[in-house]
């Protein structure tokens, strides 16, 4: 008997991508398998997807990006894109298609419609982008990563969480070493874009540290390759020990060393710190259409695990003030970070796995 076939549909960031290769590692773990279908920029993601995920590149297009003729181009490449996926999905049946978000998830998701299969979208953010708030209403199920998730009307959510890679999950609750008068990490991150406001503003900010509690600092810094060399350079010239890279590859561990982490509210970097459980400094990112980040970071603020900072209010005064207060003061930093873990949802790949079986059993009780 040939496995089921699940189809995830994922669009061209790692917000998208990263949870969606969390549940194609849980569906082969099961014995089903598993095809992701993105687009050029989807491809370059997909490295850290096992080999037995099948990858078709679709054709796919935005209309938030590019010149004129790109936008104009753009709905005949979803057009091709909606037929090339109907027809694979007409000779390969499969069980279940699963959407994450993205413009390129627009030809199976909407193939998987027009043919009735059993299909889900999994926000990861606490508000809809544009493609799942167009496909909402047509699921069978909405997950939701971020909770509260704003929803159309008549819409209900399932609050799953935000899957997060093998690697946090290996540092899932490690043990929190509050401040003290010993070294002291602090861990700086944020998505690609808008990432500039971090590399103007925190080293300075830390540089302006009472020097009792700056001499015990450590610092990994996440930049732009364009803006590394000057922030290496402040570091330096500061006397502050620092490592400045475009990316840091091994991020969880990082965390878990932390004693605080400054960073944007992206959807996965919330669930990591809620897994790992650290204190944060939030910075969501201003450009946001949906200023959805602000809403990723409620349930951290609510809890009292993160200190949330509007662009407009990020300044070097301000935030080195905000830092010394949770590096001055173990027993709250503590408390932060147990606030951080009651928010954390490290069995959100099982729900999701748990809403896939679902879908598929429902389809199998109408054919019998």
């Amino acid at each position: 008997m040939t496995a089921p076939l699940l189809i995830i549909a994922a669009g061209g960031t790692g917000g998208h991508m990263f949870p969606a290769q969390a549940l194609a590692e849980a569906m082969l773990a099961l014995g089903w398998r598993v095809r992701l279908s993105t687009d050029e920029r989807g491809a370059r993601y997909t490295n850290g997807f096992p080999p037995e995920v099948t990858i078709e590149v679709v054709g796919s297009a935005t209309f938030a990006r590019g010149g004129i003729a790109a936008r104009i181009m753009a709905p005949f490449r979803i057009a091709g894109g909606i037929i090339a996926a109907t027809t694979r999905m007409l000779r390969e049946r499969p069980a279940v298609v699963t959407g994450f978000g993205g413009y390129p998830a627009i030809p199976a998701m909407t193939a998987a419609w027009v043919l009735r299969i059993p299909r889900m979208i999994h926000e990861q953010n606490g508000v809809l982008g544009r493609v799942n708030e167009i496909f909402a209403p047509h699921v069978d199920l909405v997950a939701c990563g971020t909770w509260p998730t704003t929803l159309p009307a008549r819409v209900e959510g399932i609050h799953t969480g935000n899957p997060v890679r093998g690697a946090v999950l290996e540092r899932a609750g490690a043990a929190f070493i509050p401040p003290g008068d010993y070294p002291m990490s602090i861990l700086v991150i944020g998505g690609s874009q808008g990432a500039r406001i971090l590399s103007d503003v925190v080293p300075p900010a830390i540089a302006a540290l009472p020097t009792p509690l700056r001499r015990h600092l450590r610092v990994s810094h996440q930049a732009r390759e364009e803006d590394m060399d000057r922030v290496a350079r402040y570091y330096a010239t500061e006397g502050i020990p620092a490592e400045v890279q475009p990316f840091f590859s091994d991020i969880p561990t990082r965390m878990s060393e932390a004693q605080l982490v400054i960073s944007r509210s992206g959807a996965s970097s919330v669930a990591d710190l809620s897994v790992i459980g650290r204190p944060s400094i939030l910075v969501p990112y201003a450009s946001a259409v949906r200023d959805e980040q602000t809403a990723n970071a409620r349930a951290l603020v609510d809890s009292g695990a993160a200190i949330l900072v509007p662009e407009k209010q990020f300044k070097v005064d301000a935030l080195s003030a905000q830092i010394a207060l949770v590096l001055s003061n173990p027993d709250g930093a503590l408390q932060m970070a147990r606030a951080a873990l009651s928010t954390g949802r490290p069995d959100a790949t099982d729900r999701l796995v748990d809403l896939v079986k679902r879908l598929a059993d429902g389809r199998k009780g109408k054919e019998q």
